[in-house]
């Protein structure tokens, strides 16, 4: 679909709530002051998102060696609860960003309430068997026996969580695909404050030790929820969750993980690497597992800048990408790569000259920092290589072009750094399992280049990377 003389000389006003407005916006805006104006509350939201994770890890390692361990342990269980509510808010938010690219609101309102009932289901029975199977989990994740009631005391408060964290995050992405990226911003960073603020409170005042600080996250993922539910029943988004706009048809199901896939398998691998360093680790004693622990937050926290400026170009490349601006998909995309390589270089050569200082921050313990700050260092030296990784995923995603987003999705975290982990630490040891990240963002990048490559030159040339007679998913028709 091709727009008008008219549609592209029209004024650039948003009217909240109004999807009209927004489409004007997203198409006839200049692609480098939307792609910022979308980034920077998504990357604020990512930021202290990550912040308030470090915070438990922070204010967890004033305990002991053991109980930050245990931080590390849980990690895996929580990215699986961002699983489910990422697999479903992505795959549902990028149907979303194309249906409205289309015009299609009631559609658009169908998606959102299936993905948002179907979150609040996963989490609600996450919760019950991760309660059940607790100690037998903790094992699996790669506790240690030492490390093993700290770990059960901390997920026990997380898991109580699991329903509202997966539904808030898919009310976040469908609010930043639809354009409303200050409202997801505010819901996100408002419970990160509260969890922030409380932390030390309930750990130190209350003497709630290591389950002190899970309860102060899942109170601050609550009010998280609450604010984001609010913005769809005020009617500040243009949106509408209801429980009538319910689909239980297989074909949109069939759309939204789809279309989700990508994060499903990104993510998961996120789990299961987590679990496998955490186990590999182990073999080094608690003091390793502590020290790749603090070396991830880290990490996390200065790649969750890069997500974030991601996210905000997401939504321009579907909005533009369907309205058929191919060339407004190629622009946004190589703005996205300067700023973010030219970003995380500058922020990883801040981590990097101080690693020893960032690493003791977390944990004074002389066997702590030996491993964090060799890893570290290493870590910064590639993380600048992950922008390109990170916006061709992206772009592919959001364009309906989810098989090429698969494939660069499991590569980072999954066989890439999976076999890089368990080689390396065979061959070098524990200096393995420090530079194993490193080789993997490097092999990460080297697979990202040919497939950008192809896609930007028919972008360039204004082609749709759709094969002509291959119908989109959001073409297919409910039972």
């Amino acid at each position: 679909m091709q727009l008008s003389t008219s549609q592209l000389r029209a004024p650039v006003e948003v009217s909240r709530g109004d999807p009209n407005a927004r489409f004007v916006r997203m198409t006839t805006e200049p692609v480098s002051r939307l792609v910022v104006n979308l980034a920077v509350p998504t990357i604020i939201s990512m930021l202290v998102t990550a912040l308030y994770n470090m915070a438990d890890t922070y204010f967890v390692g004033k305990l002991s060696t053991a109980a930050t361990g245990a931080v590390g342990v849980v990690f895996p269980l929580m990215t699986a609860i961002q699983v489910v509510g990422m697999t479903l808010g992505v795959g549902s938010g990028s149907c979303v960003a194309r249906l409205l690219g289309r015009k299609d609101v009631s559609r658009a309102n169908q998606v959102v309430s299936t993905a948002f009932f179907t979150a609040l289901a996963c989490g609600g029975l996450m919760t019950l068997f991760g309660e059940i199977f607790s100690s037998p989990l903790m094992r699996l994740l790669g506790s240690t026996e030492t490390i093993l009631p700290y770990a059960k005391e901390y997920a026990a408060y997380i898991l109580l969580g699991a329903p509202f964290v997966a539904a808030s995050f898919v009310m976040n992405v469908n609010l930043r695909s639809e354009g409303s990226a200050v409202l997801a911003m505010i819901g996100l960073v408002s419970g990160a404050i509260i969890n922030i603020a409380i932390d030390p409170l309930f750990i130190f005042a209350f003497r709630m030790g290591i389950a002190g600080a899970a309860a102060a996250t899942v109170l601050s993922q609550l009010v998280s929820f609450l604010i984001l539910l609010s913005y769809y029943i005020r009617r500040q988004s243009a949106l509408r969750i209801n429980f009538k706009n319910i689909r239980t048809d297989r074909s949109m199901h069939l759309q939204i993980f789809w279309s989700g896939l990508p994060t499903f398998f990104r993510l998961s691998l996120v789990t299961l690497s987590a679990a496998i360093l955490n186990s590999v680790s182990g073999i080094y004693g608690d003091a390793a597992i502590a020290g790749m622990t603090i070396v991830n937050r880290i990490t996390i926290f200065i790649g969750s800048a890069m997500i974030g400026f991601g996210q905000g170009f997401q939504p321009v490349a579907a909005f533009n990408y369907t309205a058929g601006l191919y060339n407004r998909v190629h622009q946004a995309f190589w703005f996205s790569i300067k700023v973010g390589f030219w970003g995380l270089f500058i922020y990883t050569v801040g981590a990097s000259v101080f690693a020893q200082e960032l690493v003791r921050l977390f944990r004074d313990d002389p066997e702590v920092l030996k491993v964090g700050i060799l890893a570290l260092r290493f870590q910064c030296a590639t993380l600048p290589l992950t922008a390109i990784t990170v916006i061709t995923n992206m772009m592919f995603q959001y364009i309906g072009q989810p098989g090429k987003a698969l494939i660069l999705a499991a590569s980072r975290q999954g066989f890439m750094f999976i076999p890089a982990v368990f080689i390396l630490s065979i061959l070098f040891g524990l200096f393995g399992v420090q530079i194993s990240q490193s080789v993997a963002d490097i092999l990460s990048f080297l697979l990202a280049i040919p497939l950008a490559s192809g896609a930007l030159r028919r972008l360039a040339h204004k082609e749709p990377l759709q094969h002509p007679n291959r119908p989109d998913l959001l073409d297919i028709q409910e039972a």
